[in-house]
């Protein structure tokens, strides 16, 4: 049984991605959609034909939750075709600003519950298959004012570039995305603790586009995917210009 399994995947680039999956044909037998949001799972379902949806209500930050998830896999063992972690989340403000918890929630949904489901799944994979990992283009730079979040996509970012390379011996091909700030519920949700800096009104992207090149850049083993010729800028920028001297922008 081919799979594929989202996080994050009740709104924003997880259920994109899932749609897209589904255009492309990739003869996927089932689709498992984990998210903490129940009811939200069970409405994209409806959407869905063609394939078989399963609907896991987890809260990946919990140890138990994770377990639960582990011994799902291993009672149906299935073939894991793509692996897509698109669960995550951010919150805007100084660091002693941000409540301890919000920040505390940030690195164990962006980093530890990321690491520890590629971990879970990894097993049931098969030459061929591929992990979507969201970064973001604030792992190239340290951020102040947004500097936790920064911090896990950075994380996030050197993991999946050593990760690709330790399982190309496998033929399973591992793609960091990261796309700047994308139209979703992220900075609805963001923004409860602090705004957004303006500069990143203007560079908004359409996440339909975001995945799209994603999915892409994974066909063509690239290690990382960046969004717009703006993003790709920054990229270069933050390579060639000292962090020291572009944190003083950014703040």
């Amino acid at each position: 049984m081919k799979v594929a399994i989202i996080t994050g995947a009740s709104s924003g680039m997880g259920q994109e991605f899932l749609f897209q999956l589904l255009e492309e044909k990739s003869q996927l037998e089932e689709i498992w959609l984990i998210a903490r949001r129940t009811d939200r799972l069970m409405d994209i379902k409806k959407q869905v034909t063609g394939v078989k949806i399963k609907c896991i209500s987890l809260d990946l930050t919990k140890e138990e939750e994770l377990e639960t998830f582990q011994k799902q896999l291993r009672e149906e063992r299935p073939e894991v075709k793509y692996l897509v972690n698109a669960a995550g989340c951010g919150f805007i403000g100084e660091f002693r600003e941000v409540p301890y918890e919000k920040n505390q929630t940030m690195v164990r949904l962006n980093c530890e519950a990321l690491m520890a489901v590629t971990y879970c799944v990894l097993p049931y994979m098969q030459a061929g298959g591929g992990i979507y990992q969201f970064a973001s283009s604030a792992a190239f730079l340290p951020q102040p004012g947004f500097a936790i979040y920064a911090a896990t996509k950075s994380f996030v970012l050197s993991f999946s570039r050593a990760l690709n390379q330790e399982l190309k011996k496998k033929k399973i091909h591992v793609l960091a995305i990261c796309p700047g700030p994308v139209k979703t519920e992220f900075f609805d949700i963001a923004t409860t603790t602090g705004e957004i800096k303006f500069y990143k009104k203007l560079f908004m992207a359409d996440p339909k586009k975001v995945v799209r090149k994603a999915i892409k850049d994974g066909k063509r083993k690239k290690q990382v995917s960046v969004y717009s010729v703006s993003m790709k800028l920054f990229l270069l920028i933050s390579k060639c210009v000292p962090h020291a001297f572009l944190m003083k922008f950014v703040k």
